[in-house]
């Protein structure tokens, strides 16, 4: 990436999560095509919408991220240029048994920075911090658009063997992940 010296990383404290960090960050996603699960197998379906952040999913991405950072989660950014153009986040807690579960809770990438290799930085990030902690995978509910999935996948992750109920509930379409560390 061109400027890479503007490009910086760093922990998020819980002061600084508030709806001004977010007036650089571009959310919107045009989804065309997502992955579904029909009758066991995974296909590929039209399902165009829109994806992009009112005010009151601002208000639950802080409430979420500031909560992440008070248990002791791991919330890390990337700053293009002084502003917040990334930022990934993972739960404390090891959950799924046998598994070792870390939630990976969000990943997101500002529209106009994606595919310069932000995302992968702050997953790979991610992975070394729930390993550090004492998990064997990273458990992701991860937005089922084509693109977000083929990110996924690129970054070694495959479905879930266990499913994370209350995800599933509260995401019916997303796709249930894990990713070895």
């Amino acid at each position: 990436m061109k400027n890479d010296i503007l490009l910086k990383y760093r922990m998020l404290n819980a002061e600084e999560v508030n709806r001004e960090i977010f007036k650089d960050f571009i959310r919107y996603q045009n989804v065309t095509k997502c992955w579904r699960k029909e009758n066991g197998k995974w296909i590929i379906k039209d399902a165009p919408f829109v994806d992009d952040w009112t005010e009151n999913d601002y208000e639950k991405l802080i409430f979420c991220l500031k909560n992440t950072i008070a248990s002791d989660g791991f919330v890390y950014a990337a700053f293009y240029d002084g502003k917040l153009k990334g930022f990934v986040s993972v739960e404390s807690e090891i959950f799924g048994g046998k598994q070792g579960y870390c939630d990976l809770s969000s990943i997101h990438i500002s529209e106009d920075m994606r595919r310069k290799g932000i995302g992968r930085t702050l997953f790979l990030a991610a992975k070394e911090w729930a390993k550090q902690k004492g998990a064997k995978k990273l458990y992701i509910s991860a937005h089922s658009a084509v693109e977000s999935q083929a990110f996924y996948k690129s970054m070694g992750c495959v479905e879930a063997e266990v499913y994370n109920k209350k995800h599933v509930e509260d995401e019916p379409y997303d796709c249930q992940l894990e990713c070895d560390l």
